[in-house]
């Protein structure tokens, strides 16, 4: 997981495991947390599969950026 703070809100980017079989390359889900203070101000969905963890985590925040230039 990783967080920016960005005009005053903490962002988050997640990356979820998608592995369906032990053989196959892992892939990860991409989504996004807006937090301010406290408390959650939004989630998205699944944003996008990837193939690195950091790759889905980047597009979580991304998400996270573009809603808040669009909401607040």
């Amino acid at each position: 997981m990783q967080t920016e703070r960005y005009r005053g809100y903490t962002l988050w980017g997640h990356a979820i495991l998608q592995q369906e079989d032990i053989l196959q390359p892992a892939r990860f889900a991409s989504s996004g947390t807006v937090t301010h203070e406290t408390s959650v101000v939004e989630v998205s969905g699944n944003v996008g599969v990837f193939d690195s963890e950091e790759q889905a985590e980047s597009s979580g925040l991304a998400w996270c950026r573009a809603w808040l230039d669009n909401h607040v």
